[in-house]
């Protein structure tokens, strides 16, 4: 009993021997670490997120659905061996052929992915409170929106051979073919950004339409400034070298008219979209009436008529924000 008696002071001085009192914070650190702390949160809270809706994110399994990859889904995007026709290519043109283009499959689930997580940093940042948030929530947001970039970056690369296949067609003399593949990718950015998934239309044709319109406007402006700058006796050469005008659109031309308009009928909605192709023949069938078209659909005939009107509104609009008539006029 004794010896047990004098064995417990002997514990306690090793375990006080063990805890090392915590050093006190000079007021300077502590300075710092609040002027941190208020920096981090004005960043945070400035930031812009902007990502597609989607009804699926509120649903029960909306984080699994954004995290299990597809069965067949393959990583890493690499290609070991470069295919024989981009062995002959810039350097830069090659490397794009490295990186494999994404399945449909594929393509949904990083698309969910990345607006899944700039859905989820907006709704936990909905939460704090901007003079209250800690750098454990702030950190955990900005985790959050960092993989979205991640997964942004695998999208543009895989599809950044879709942007040289479209500048071939708009090189001129106003425009080189490098100006035109560094203003397609900033398009191409912006329409990942824009892109609506959910509505299971592949993503190469709505950013086909996308970097077609933003060359369309750069054409177009090119023209416009070297029209104003230019001195008048390289006007004059430039006339005379110049092919006579035609009444027609070349082949090429009409290629891009093509691609163009099927880029609007895919901004559409899908019943928009049916019944301007059937009423104008789209699909190399007669013209239907509105009264086939209602007996098809299920409505009456009124509302066939009221769908075009809406759909063609839309049409019209999409033409004038890509400066269509204008661009065709400067082609004739």
């Amino acid at each position: 009993m004794i010896a047990s008696v004098k064995q417990f002071p002997a514990r306690v001085d090793r375990k006080s021997r063990r805890a090392k009192p915590k050093r006190p914070v000079s007021a300077k650190t502590l300075a710092k670490r609040k002027a941190l702390l208020e920096q981090r949160r004005e960043h945070l809270f400035g930031r812009e997120i902007e990502y597609i809706p989607c009804r699926q994110f509120l649903k029960a399994n909306a984080e699994e659905l954004a995290t299990i990859a597809p069965a067949d889904a393959a990583v890493p995007l690499e290609q070991h061996e470069t295919p024989a026709s981009a062995k002959a290519l810039t350097p830069y043109l090659a490397s794009l052929y490295q990186t494999r283009l994404l399945t449909k499959d594929e393509e949904q689930f990083y698309f969910r992915r990345m607006n899944w997580l700039k859905f989820r940093a907006a709704t936990a940042r909905g939460r704090l409170d901007r003079r209250r948030a800690t750098i454990k929530q702030i950190d955990q947001v900005e985790a959050w929106l960092t993989e979205a970039e991640t997964v942004k970056s695998i999208i543009i690369t895989s599809n950044l051979r879709l942007v040289v296949s479209i500048a071939k067609k708009f090189i001129d003399p106003n425009n080189s073919f490098d100006e035109l593949v560094s203003e397609g990718n900033v398009a191409l950015m912006r329409a990942v950004e824009k892109f609506n998934f959910a509505l299971g239309n592949r993503f190469s044709t709505y950013a086909t339409y996308a970097i077609q319109r933003h060359f369309f406007r750069v054409s177009h402006k090119s023209r416009q400034l070297r029209k104003r700058f230019v001195a008048t006796d390289e006007v004059m050469k430039d006339r005379a070298g110049e092919p006579e005008n035609t009444d027609y659109c070349s082949a090429a031309q009409i290629g891009v008219l093509k691609e163009l308009f099927a880029g609007f009928l895919g901004d559409l909605e899908p019943r928009e979209r049916q019944i301007v192709v059937a009423r104008f023949g789209f699909d190399g069938k007669p013209p239907r009436t509105f009264r086939e078209l209602g007996s098809q659909m299920g409505v009456c005939k009124e509302r066939i008529r009221q769908i075009q009107t809406r759909a063609m509104d839309k049409l019209r609009d999409m033409a004038a924000e890509a400066r269509l008539e204008q661009t065709v006029g400067d082609w004739l």
